[in-house]
């Protein structure tokens, strides 16, 4: 990049980080600044049909044949309360064939919980998947779409959605799989309106990490994808993707009792107390899952009451990686004294942790296949593990587990996994059906 290019690019980051932000839904601090996209997203209401887009913007992108937008449409959480998200949109160029394109709607890893953490808010984000830990990484934030030159190149239109609350109003419902796959649904469902997309109903969902959680969340949510009077019936999933997927649920018994309930915490709580870095991630999960259950659940059932608002402040307005320095830098590493020594309202916690991810009874409505690495220590491996063993009981299902050749991390996952995926993803599009992924050992 030339000299110029970067003062450019330097005096644009400038110019929004002096925008004002637009006033939060919610009363828990200001936004964090906004570009005037967003902040126009910030008042909008989501009236209007599932999927249903409610602004777009035309950007561009660095792939050949190809064109993009950010959008912003009405989705819903997992308690059917309408929201709206925000998402980045690419597309191939020309005229679409006879029954439209098909669509990969990709949900993303962990960027964090305040309004400006959104992938499509970044500088030029409609280009390949860009990872801050990775060699290359050239962002404060994980942005970009997976395999985005080969989607393209076969025919695909690709949407990344945002999720709620990063980049639109409330607060993001972090980790919260269900609501999270909504998110991607419905995205998948506004492509399908955009007239410039070409855009078919044969899809396909993918995602990493958090969008893991996502993706297999949406697998599970037959119903919600069957339902009529969308802004875009029929949409036909033919396969779900999943890379290093997190899935809490899984962990937790069938049923749950107050000791049940009881272990799980303290289990939860050595895991996420061993740093500040695992905690800050921990801390973002109670912080969503309170406001997803705010008449039953009080951060001050498990949080010292003298810090919570030190906490909030962090986790409405910084980025996971920006988060977790703030947390280090004010808590110090020892995460032990962030949580209450006796924590109350476990049983309801608990099951609140149960409840954000599909029940383990409901099968996918289509081959699911999870790529994973040995090395991974952000997502235990036991959670999709125990999530495919749940999900082979029933019958019928199709869920494959696949660990990826030599030793591979958390972060290396979605490259490592691309070679395999993408001819996956074309068989299932050809309708080709998927091997048996549950007669595998």
């Amino acid at each position: 990049m030339s000299l110029v290019s970067r003062l450019s690019k330097l005096a644009l980051l400038a110019a929004v980080a002096l925008t004002p932000a637009a006033a939060m839904a919610d009363d828990f601090g200001p936004a964090p600044a906004l570009a005037p996209f967003y902040q126009a997203v910030m008042k909008l209401k989501p009236d209007g049909k599932l999927g249903q887009v409610l602004k777009q913007e035309r950007i561009a992108t660095p792939i050949p044949g190809a064109e993009a937008w950010r959008i912003a449409y009405v989705s819903s959480d997992l308690n059917d309360k309408k929201t709206i998200s925000t998402a980045l949109v690419v597309a191939p160029t020309g005229k679409a064939p006879k029954g439209g394109r098909p669509v990969i709607t990709w949900s993303h890893g962990t960027t964090g919980t305040a309004v400006n953490c959104g992938p499509s808010e970044v500088l030029d984000p409609a280009r390949p998947l860009n990872l801050y830990f990775r060699v290359g990484g050239d962002s404060y934030t994980d942005y970009g779409l997976p395999a985005l030159a080969a989607f393209i190149k076969a025919g695909y239109v690709v949407v990344g959605t945002d999720y709620q609350g990063l980049g639109s109003p409330g607060k993001h419902e972090y980790g919260v799989a269900l609501t999270n796959g909504r998110d991607a649904i419905n995205a998948a469902r506004a492509v399908g309106t955009m007239r410039e997309t070409g855009a078919g109903t044969k899809t396909v969902a993918i995602g990493w990490s958090q969008g893991g959680g996502s993706t297999i969340a949406a697998a599970g949510q037959p119903a919600y994808i069957a339902q009529k009077g969308t802004a875009r019936d029929g949409l036909d999933f033919v396969g779900f993707v999943a890379l290093a997927p997190e899935d809490t649920s899984a962990m937790t018994p069938g049923k749950l009792d107050e000791a049940a309930a009881q272990k799980l915490f303290a289990d939860l709580i050595k895991t996420y107390t061993s740093d500040s870095f695992a905690f800050a991630h921990f801390a973002m999960y109670l912080w969503a899952i309170q406001a997803t259950y705010p008449d039953k659940l009080k951060l001050t059932d498990l949080l010292p009451a003298d810090k919570i608002a030190t906490m909030d402040e962090i986790i409405a307005n910084k980025c996971v990686h920006p988060l977790a320095d703030t947390f280090s830098y004010t808590f110090g590493k020892d995460a032990t004294n962030l949580m209450r020594s006796d924590p109350q309202n476990v049983l309801a916690w608990a099951q609140a942790f149960q409840a954000i991810n599909v029940p383990n009874d409901v099968k996918p409505i289509a081959p699911v296949v999870i790529y994973w690495g040995d090395n991974d220590t952000v997502t235990p491996p036991i959670q999709h593990e125990l999530y495919r063993k749940n999900m082979c009981a029933i019958a019928g299902a199709n869920v494959a587990r696949i660990e990826l050749p030599g030793t591979q991390d958390h972060f290396s996952t979605p490259g490592v996994s691309e070679q395999f995926y993408l001819p996956w993803i074309a068989d299932r599009l050809a309708g080709k059906p998927a091997p048996d992924g549950c007669a595998a050992n």
